[in-house]
């Protein structure tokens, strides 16, 4: 996995078997004569892997005996990329020579996987730091050449077939460790990688899922398309995410929930602490964070992907078995609103995120308003209503608005879900938001600092209404701002603020007066909902100043309203 957000750039190499290919299979070759797609999975294969919902991602190799980064942490030369890791090459790339998880457990692994809910698992077999986690008869940096000499892919495999749990390998392309690797002579590497690919694909029984690590890399770089077609006649079933530099058959959001998106399946991909690869005291999610992730990203119509990174004796950390198991019990009560369903018809916000399936649409309630929460209307009538985590609701429907009250003893902490029955299919309905209380959505907006340039996380993602977006700012940044213009003096009395990644330690707000910056609020830390009612102030230039932050500040949400009497 990447540390950054940044795709990087691709450098394109010139190879003269790669354009013979590409200039005899272009166009429709990939589907001319064989009757098969080999660019996508097939729809049944995309919607069994869409029902299921709930991934383990493991991150794990030698590296876990530095308790740094995998792959990033390595020192030397990133031929790609720029910058460089902690670790001496020569002492990293050695590290397998002292790698014996004793206590590595497949069959455990996939139990932790069961007992959180999770319907599948995905592996890394190979990161950017070139070593494998499997017996490749391509290559002596490997698994079974350090003192451990298992199989780790194989143990995995034959655990997950075992259990019935659907099985997936990451394997980056990108390999920091081979010598021609994106030299004169990649297509030395391109061969490598192709017969790495067919070893896992021919190896290892069934495999569900093939998970590419590209960092930005095009189709010409690894030859995706002979390679796909090679991947799917081995593994017909296989489902192929975006990273090797075609669309494939999923989007992959990172280290953040995706969007709202039903047209296209997406997943995000995220770490149950901070770094992919196990660190000691890495700070863990809460189970409220864990829970409302799965729902957001749910309720977006994704699926959730969530790291580990077991420790160099082979176990996963039991602090994270823990909330894993959390996790599963909270999925046990309540996982009929989660697996199986499709994100809507209630578009993600602020207030939580809704799912559905036939008929039963589900309100996840995340965040309640002091009263009741209004929804949208919707054109089904609702004919009965009930709360699934256990109380009274009551329900009042008008063609434009749709109002749900849950008496105060009866909220939960973490959600509240509130079923509604449908007169039809809820899939019918096109998708609805709430309408923007803020009073800064859309407004113009400008940030001191913008990660490394980039549109995809400049400062109008943090008045867009998108918690799925943001506004990030480069790695290193310990103060930065960001400025609304509200248009005219406008009057507000509240703020809210999504962080991301808890970095914020001070910040104030202020508004412009003349030409001078006048602060009329003082805070610490932000983190992910950070709400504050003041005494109404006027203006038409707001600031969040950040003042320290332990690194790059994200902020996701900067919200300006005008509640009560002040609204008027």
């Amino acid at each position: 996995m990447s540390t950054s957000k940044s795709k990087g750039h691709s450098v394109t190499i010139g190879l003269c078997f790669a354009a013979c290919w590409l200039s005899i299979f272009s166009g429709g070759w990939i589907t001319a004569g064989y009757g098969k797609d080999y660019l996508n999975a097939d729809k049944q294969d995309i919607e069994a892997w869409r029902e299921m919902k709930f991934g383990l991602f493991v991150h794990w190799g030698p590296v876990s005996l530095k308790g740094t980064e995998i792959g990033w942490s390595r020192g030397g030369e990133r031929r790609g990329r720029t910058g460089t890791g902690s670790i001496p090459v020569e002492v990293y790339d050695n590290l397998y020579k002292q790698f014996n998880p004793v206590k590595f457990d497949a069959d455990e692994w996939v139990q932790v996987a069961k007992d959180a809910g999770m319907r599948y698992l995905v592996f890394t077999s190979k990161h950017h730091d070139g070593f494998s986690m499997f017996d490749s008869k391509v290559t002596d940096y490997k698994i079974t050449n350090s003192p451990f000499k298992r199989d780790v892919v194989r143990e995995l495999a034959d655990a997950c077939h075992k259990a019935g749990l659907k099985l997936g390998y990451y394997y980056s392309p990108v390999d920091w460790y081979h010598p021609d690797y994106r030299t004169e002579t990649h297509a030395k590497y391109i061969k490598f990688m192709h017969a790495q690919l067919r070893e896992i694909c021919s190896n290892y029984g069934r495999i569900d899922i093939i998970w590419f690590d590209g960092l930005g890399g095009s189709a010409q770089d690894w030859d995706s398309e002979n390679l796909f077609k090679m991947i799917r006649q081995l593994q017909p079933h296989v489902i192929i995410n975006n990273r090797a530099g075609l669309p494939a058959d999923h989007d992959t959001p990172e280290q953040r929930i995706g969007k709202f998106q039903n047209d296209r399946p997406w997943e995000t991909c995220m770490t149950i602490c901070r770094q992919w690869a196990w660190k000691p005291d890495d700070q863990m999610k809460s189970l409220k964070q864990c829970i409302q992730t799965l729902v957001k990203t749910v309720g977006g119509d994704g699926n959730l992907l969530f790291n580990v990174g077991p420790m160099p004796d082979g176990r996963i950390e039991p602090r994270q078995v823990e909330r894993l198991q959390e996790m599963g019990q909270w999925l046990e009560k309540y996982g009929r609103s989660i697996y199986g369903t499709r994100g809507g018809p209630f578009k993600p916000g602020a207030w939580g995120a809704g799912t559905y399936r036939g008929n039963s649409v589900y309100v996840h309630v995340l965040n309640w308003p002091a009263g009741k929460l209004t929804l949208p209307g919707i054109p089904r009538r609702i004919v009965r209503s009930s709360v699934l985590t256990g109380g009274k609701v009551n329900v009042e429907q008008t063609a434009e608005s749709i109002e749900i009250s849950v008496p105060q003893q009866d909220r939960r902490e973490i959600d509240t879900i509130v079923k509604l029955e449908l007169n039809g299919p809820a899939g019918s309905i096109a998708p609805v938001g709430m309408p923007s209380a803020s009073l800064a959505f859309e407004k113009k907006v400008r940030a001191s600092n913008v990660y490394r340039k980039s549109r995809n996380y400049n400062a109008a993602k943090a008045v867009d209404d998108d918690p799925a977006t943001r506004w990030a700012t480069d790695t290193g940044t310990k103060q930065a701002w960001i400025e609304v213009d509200l248009g005219d003096p406008t009057t507000f009395n509240q703020v809210k603020i999504a962080e991301e990644y808890d970095r914020v330690q001070k910040f104030e707000l202020q508004y412009k007066s003349g030409s001078q910056w006048k602060t009329f609020l003082r805070g610490t830390t932000i983190g992910n909902a950070y709400s504050k009612k003041f005494e109404p102030v006027t203006g038409r230039r707001v600031r969040l100043n950040i003042l320290a932050a332990t690194d790059g500040p994200t902020i996701c949400e900067f919200q300006l309203m005008a509640s009560g009497k002040v609204r008027q």
